[in-house]
Order: C-alpha cells, then structure tokens, then sequence
C-alpha cells in the first residue's frame, strides 16, 4: 500500500508523530538544550563585553597615570584586579551601564602639584622684575650724571627773562638757590668761569659756556661744585688771571677805568683776606681825594706791589716803575708810622 495507506500498512515513527503533533517528551528536552545553549551565549557575550569595557578602562587609567593624573597607582592596580577575578567567578552577570562600572574603577582626578622646573621659572621671572626694577634706577640715576645740555637749558630759564638774560632778580634768586651771596668772592669766580661781560647778568650764551665747562646742568650740582672754584683763588696763576678779569667785568663798559667806590669794593674782595697790608692801603684811598678812578695799569700794579714789597715796605724801590698812586701811598704810609 501507498505510504498514505489504511490500517494494515507501515506505522509512522512515533517521535515523527510526536514532533509533529508538538506534546512529545523529546521535543522538551530539545527546547531545553536549545534554552541552555542560549543563556550560555548571552552570559559569555556579556562576560566578553565586560572584560572588554574593564581592559580599556585599565588602559585609560594606566596613560592618566603616565601623565601624573592618579594619586595611587599601586592601589588602584589591586582594585582593578580584584574586580577582574571577581567578575570571572560570576556566572552569570547582570546587566550594568559602562558609566557605573567607569565610575567605580576611575579615581579621582588630581590637581596637577606645579613641578620644580615650575617653581624655577617663576623665581627667575621675579629675580628678572628685580633687576629690571634696579637696573632702570641705576641707567636713571647714571642719565643724571651725565651733562645734559637740554636740562641745562631748562636750569637756565628758571632765571632768565623773556630776553634770554638772567637779569638782578634773576640773578638774586639765582644765589639764594645755591646758598650764596651776591657778594661773594666765588660769584666773581663763577663769572670768570662764565667769561660774562656785564656785573649781574648771564646771558644764555655765557651760561651754556661756563656751566658746560663745569659739567653743571642743575643747582645741585654747582652748589657741588663751589668748594671747587673756591680752591681757584689759592692758585697763583688762576688768581691772577681772576684779578685781571674783575676789572674788566665790573667796570662800565663806556669807561676805560674803574670809578674809585667800585674799586675799592673789588679789591678788598680780593685782597681783603690775602693782604696784610689792604687795611691800611683801603684807608689811603679812603683819605685821599686825588684819584676818583683807578686805571687798570694801576689796577694791576696793585697786586704785584702786595705780591712782592714786605710788609715794612723796606725793599720797595722808590726809582721802579711803579705808578705814582703806589709811590704816593708808600710815602703816606711811611709819615704815618713816624708820627
């Protein structure tokens, strides 16, 4: 009979029936084989997808480590190892987000400490700022040093008129700043220094020329400077050539000679403290009524008559070339002391 045939033929397998009919005991323990052998997969995948996540964490952790990001590296290893072994021993895993598992193993992060190149930098651009500090004061203070013709200009016309001349209230001022005088025997040096022409005045010229010549572009700096020119008048030489000048600068310049008033002030500026015999000659010219100006051939033969006659006038020669002024002051000086 054909294999679809009555009662009387070929039986069909009962686990083909039983399949077919779905309420075999067979097909019940292949469900459950099927089942195990699905859990088993997904249990290995996660295993596997775990211990790939925790394998890249440990590899993040370790380059932080590198770049001085962690605070401990050994602790952190044994940390790291323990959640291995332990995650091998789980049979099955439960889920759980990557975000849990990185903020379980990541430490926290360490501010990083400044290293000692750091601190090295840092003391060096503080000892930088110091010097530069000191060494701007220094090329300051040596700028003051140095002549500056411009701050000598300036110097000049805190003085000076709108004429370019210091005139007497100039000139008074000009003294009281440098804490001399105007009768002074070093306004007359600083004169000469200046070669001015005029008693009293400074023209800008003059003032550039002489204070150049003294290296003075400020007060403080010529006040300084007086003990200086003070020392000129104990050199021969330049007290001659400071004598000569005085009788040119403080005469008028109209007149060939020195009216006697003026005379006198000039030489007992001059001779004053370095003549032992000035008092007695100021007190000729004081008496007499003869001369009313004094020449400079008189002027200069002054000097070289307290210069060179003693004091007792005994080697004064009466037949020299003297001038008359001196040879009618030797004969009153003598009568004077005989009486």
């Amino acid at each position: 009979m054909g294999a679809g045939g009555g009662r009387g033929g070929l039986s069909v397998p009962r686990l083909w029936i039983g399949s077919r009919a779905g309420a075999g005991p067979g097909r019940q323990r292949v469900q459950r084989c099927t089942k195990m052998h699905s859990d088993a997969a997904a249990v290995n995948f996660q295993l596997n997808s775990h211990l790939s996540t925790l394998a890249n964490i440990h590899k993040i952790y370790h380059t932080l480590n590198r770049l001085n990001l962690t605070e401990d590296v050994g602790q952190d290893d044994h940390q790291t190892g323990e959640s291995l072994s332990k995650i091998r021993r789980i049979g099955s895993l439960r889920s759980c987000s990557s975000s849990d598992c990185f903020s379980k193993v990541m430490p926290p992060r360490k501010k990083r400490r400044p290293a000692a190149g750091d601190d090295l930098s840092a003391k060096k651009s503080r000892h930088d700022g110091m010097y530069r500090k000191y060494d701007s004061t220094r090329i300051k203070a040596e700028e003051e040093e140095v002549f500056s013709s411009k701050r000598c200009l300036e110097w000049f016309y805190e003085y000076a008129g709108t004429d370019d001349i210091v005139g007497p209230e100039g000139m008074e001022k000009f003294c009281e700043d440098i804490g001399v005088e105007p009768e002074n025997v070093v306004m007359l040096v600083l004169a000469w220094k200046l070669d001015a022409q005029n008693m009293g005045y400074f023209t800008l010229q003059e003032w550039l020329k002489g204070m150049t010549s003294l290296q003075c572009d400020t007060t403080e700096k010529l006040r300084n400077s007086l003990d200086y020119l003070r020392s000129l008048l104990n050199e021969p030489a330049n007290f001659k050539l400071i004598y000569r000048y005085a009788f040119d600068f403080a005469r008028e310049k109209d007149q060939r000679s020195l009216d006697i008033n003026t005379a006198k002030c000039m030489l007992g500026l001059l001779l004053g403290k370095a003549w032992s015999l000035f008092p007695v000659f100021h007190q000729f010219l004081e008496q007499q009524s003869k001369y009313k100006v004094i020449n400079k051939d008189q002027w200069c033969n002054v000097l070289e008559f307290s210069r060179t006659i003693n004091l007792d006038l005994s080697n004064y020669d009466e037949d020299g070339a003297w001038p008359v002024l001196l040879d009618e002051f030797v004969e009153w000086y003598k009568g004077k002391q005989m009486t």
